[in-house]
């Protein structure tokens, strides 16, 4: 695998970018709870470039679900079942008693059809724009934790503790700017998708500013995609997880392998100069997903092959992107991952690797990995919060994707045990 080398990240602090809090947008804010803030933000259409987006999003979540695909059609038989060894008895008890705790009222809008459509109305801003489940900050405190040892049970230990570390960081920007009622630890949306069960399918999604994820467990196998992870700023420098810090690895990662190119490869793997390039096409970019593809209610969306091949990179520069990989895959169990990884490079002779950005040691940038069974992308971001207009490399944004019906395991369905059809009643009909 990769080499634990890792340097230290490079760009510059946070601090000189922190906002005045004096502005109207701070100070109604700080006087909003998340409904208020939600209902405020989906009626007055402020800021407009974000509510356009959203209206977008409830557009393409009308289209039936057809995944994600390089070329328009999808390709079958990509996914099969497996035993990864998922400690499927563990998560049940674990989903079942925090059901057991819910109130009717709670319950209602926690537990839904293992087909709901609301699978895809994940998102990644603040704004609580699809307010389904349970909200972690507006439970009991012994729900809290049922609900996090669900999380805790079902991820492997480093993906629980990124995610953890991931919710810290978004409490610690509901510091930064006086808004904990808006962003915080528990800030987070938790939904069940199905009955928990240790023989047919079912899931849940776990979703909020910076952290979703969707996750589908059927036996001893589980998918965890789509999920978006990001982090402004990505590292705590006070406070009592003064420390924490995500997404570093992914970043010295990616850099690391495009530095290590060939000049050749470099130039072809480079698709666009600049992050705001004028050579793009009209929607290559846009102020919430910036170079990002495939975030939010892009279930459907066509996305071409761009960069170069991983079968013509050398053997360490493909264990770099290996690397790259199980950093993308750490929420899995190690047997999950491990398997996930075999897949990976399977396909390594229809792996793209693509760079947007310069790629000096203080460069912003984005990359991406994209083959037949996985889409990766890493993307420094301008400020929402913060006040840097440009892309900075403490505001990141990572994402990964099943393409090819892969996503919310729908590939998986079809192979799943069919609910008898049959039926009986064994009593008297009288």
């Amino acid at each position: 695998m990769a080499s634990t080398n890792v340097p230290p990240p490079q760009g510059g602090s946070y601090h000189e970018f922190l906002p005045d809090l004096s502005i109207p947008r701070f100070t109604t804010m700080q006087k909003q709870n998340a409904h208020e803030y939600a209902d405020a933000f989906k009626e007055s259409g402020q800021p407009p470039w974000l509510h356009g987006l959203y209206l977008h999003w409830r557009d393409l979540l009308k289209e039936p679900f057809r995944g994600i695909t390089n070329d328009g059609t999808v390709r079958d038989s990509l996914y099969g079942l497996q035993d990864e060894e998922v400690p499927i008895e563990e998560i049940t008890a674990a989903a079942n008693a925090l059901v057991a705790s819910l109130a009717d009222g709670q319950r209602a809008k926690t537990c839904l059809h293992i087909d709901s459509p609301e699978w895809r109305t994940w998102s990644n801003p603040e704004f609580l724009l699809s307010d389904k489940g349970i909200r972690l900050d507006e439970i009991s405190q012994d729900q809290r934790s049922l609900a996090l040892k669900v999380l805790q049970v079902t991820l492997s230990p480093e993906g629980y503790e990124k995610a953890i570390g991931a919710m810290r960081i978004n409490h610690f920007l509901g510091e930064l700017v006086k808004s904990p009622t808006i962003m915080n630890e528990f800030s987070y949306n938790f939904v069940l998708f199905g009955e928990p069960s240790t023989s047919a399918p079912w899931g849940y999604s776990f979703y909020g500013h910076h952290l979703c994820l969707n996750i589908l467990l059927y036996r001893s196998q589980i998918v965890v995609s789509p999920w978006f992870t990001g982090a402004e700023p990505n590292l705590i420098d006070e406070g009592p997880y003064k420390g924490t810090r995500i997404l570093h690895r992914e970043e010295a990662l990616g850099l690391q392998l495009m530095q290590s190119l060939a000049p050749e490869q470099q130039t072809a793997a480079q698709v666009y100069k600049l992050l705001d390039d004028p050579e793009m096409p009209w929607g290559r970019w846009n102020h919430d997903d910036q170079r990002h593809l495939c975030g939010a209610y892009r279930d459907n969306r066509i996305v071409p092959y761009e960069g170069i091949l991983a079968s013509e990179m050398t053997e360490a520069q493909q264990n770099v992107l290996l690397g790259i990989c199980e950093e993308y895959l750490l929420y899995l169990p190690s047997k999950a991952r491990q398997m996930r990884l075999d897949q990976i490079r399977s396909w390594f002779h229809e792996t793209y690797w693509s760079w947007i950005g310069d790629y000096k040691d203080d460069s912003p940038f984005y990359y991406r990995i994209q083959s037949p069974v996985i889409i990766i992308e890493f993307d420094h971001h301008s400020g929402v919060f913060l006040t840097n207009k440009e892309p900075a490399k403490f505001h990141i944004h990572t994402l990964l994707r099943t393409p090819n019906k892969g996503d919310y395991g729908m590939a998986l369905r079809p192979l799943f045990a069919p609910v008898k059809q049959e039926f009986r009643w064994e009593g008297e009909r009288d």
